[in-house]
């Protein structure tokens, strides 16, 4: 297996997984899952299901790295950028979607697709290059991503992006409109 045809298998394993990341937290409802895993409906938090099913995909995809023997370099700062970048690469691709359609599904996992086929060009491009030696910088960006998803779960803006318009509700559904 090389290196192009593992991200190919990424993009639709990320893809996938994000359907059970959905649902983790409704299944186990705790702390440690209210920061990796959808509390609501809201925008904002299937972010985190995005973020997560690439940070769990990635982890996979460290042991096939070594399994299949393939080169690579940056993987921490690959991550990083997949994570951080999914993030905005959706937003700007879904925000003018949302406000001329409303929540569409089958958009949304267009738009989701599309960000994930992105992120990972992306990193496709970051492991071939040269060693950057900047693995502690991506291992501290990623727990910094989480702390803000765990910070923006338990106090989130007043703002639609982090309104859960099923239950009309902010964060992890404790303040009502």
């Amino acid at each position: 297996m090389t290196l192009k045809r593992l991200k190919v298998v990424s993009i639709f394993g990320m893809f996938i997984l994000c359907f059970l990341i959905h649902f983790l937290y409704n299944w186990f409802p705790n702390a440690l899952f209210s920061i990796f895993f959808p509390v609501n409906e809201s925008i904002w938090e299937h972010m985190k299901m995005m973020t997560s099913s690439i940070l769990i995909w990635s982890v996979l995809e460290y042991f096939l790295f070594k399994k299949f023997r393939i080169n690579h370099n940056n993987f921490a700062l690959s991550v990083l950028l997949e994570v951080t970048l999914s993030i905005i690469i959706f937003l700007i691709i879904y925000l003018p979607i949302y406000h001329f359609t409303g929540s569409v599904f089958v958009l949304n996992l267009i738009v989701l697709f599309i960000s994930l086929y992105f992120v990972n060009v992306i990193s496709y491009y970051i492991l071939n290059l040269r060693p950057l030696h900047k693995e502690i910088l991506g291992i501290a960006g990623i727990i910094l991503v989480y702390i803000i998803m765990g910070i923006l779960t338990y106090n989130p803006p007043f703002n639609y992006i982090f309104l859960d318009t099923v239950e009309n509700k902010y964060g992890i559904n404790i303040y009502e409109v």
